[in-house]
């Protein structure tokens, strides 16, 4: 099934529509959507190693945006939607020692987020719960996704046709990592906040 996806993703970039699909899941990922956008643009930027640097941006800009749905659940519709989503993640305790830390660190626990395999959902909606100012979140969020993506838009850029190759040869390895990865963030934010 990952083998499929990875190649529709493929196929994908090469279509007129695929900067629109990349920045609804990137849209998605950062409020409510629990699959992270690159899964999308890792092999879309593979595909198409010209737009890498595009492919990032949209990314940036579309999570941007999704992070303040994500901000503005957590601030308007926490009690109902925001609560429902962190129960659905089963994190719903990590989430009050979460909002805790944001009275001391939130500057920090926005920037460092984006080291982590923590899902920026969890921080987008906590950041809103928390009343963290809009503005800092906005920034440092700006900050902290685009230098992920154009991270990736870098490597991809640079090592493209080798990542290709390794991932050819070795898909699930790679996909094993990568959901492990994926599940260690939900299991980090439930445990270490």
């Amino acid at each position: 099934m990952l083998r499929r996806l990875y190649d529709w993703t493929l196929s994908l970039a090469g279509k007129p529509s695929a900067p629109y699909a990349l920045a609804a899941v990137s849209f998605a990922e950062s409020s409510f959507f629990p699959v992270p956008p690159d899964v999308m643009l890792v092999p879309m930027m593979l595909a198409r190693p010209d737009k890498a640097w595009s492919y990032a941006l949209v990314c940036t800009i579309a999570s941007v945006l999704g992070g303040i749905l994500g901000y503005f659940i957590g601030l308007l519709l926490y009690d109902s939607l925001g609560a429902w989503l962190f129960q659905l993640y089963g994190l719903t305790d990590g989430a009050e020692a979460f909002r805790h830390g944001y009275a001391q660190y939130g500057h920090w626990v926005i920037l460092l987020k984006g080291l982590t395999p923590i899902p920026y959902k969890l921080v987008t909606i906590t950041s809103g719960f928390a009343g963290y100012s809009l503005g800092w979140f906005i920034l440092l969020s700006a900050l902290t996704r685009g230098a992920r993506f154009f991270v990736i838009a870098l490597l991809m850029s640079r090592f493209g046709p080798t990542i290709k190759s390794v991932i050819d040869r070795h898909f699930n390895l790679v996909a094993f990592l990568a959901i492990a990865a994926f599940i260690g963030g939900f299991v980090a934010f439930r445990y270490l906040f």
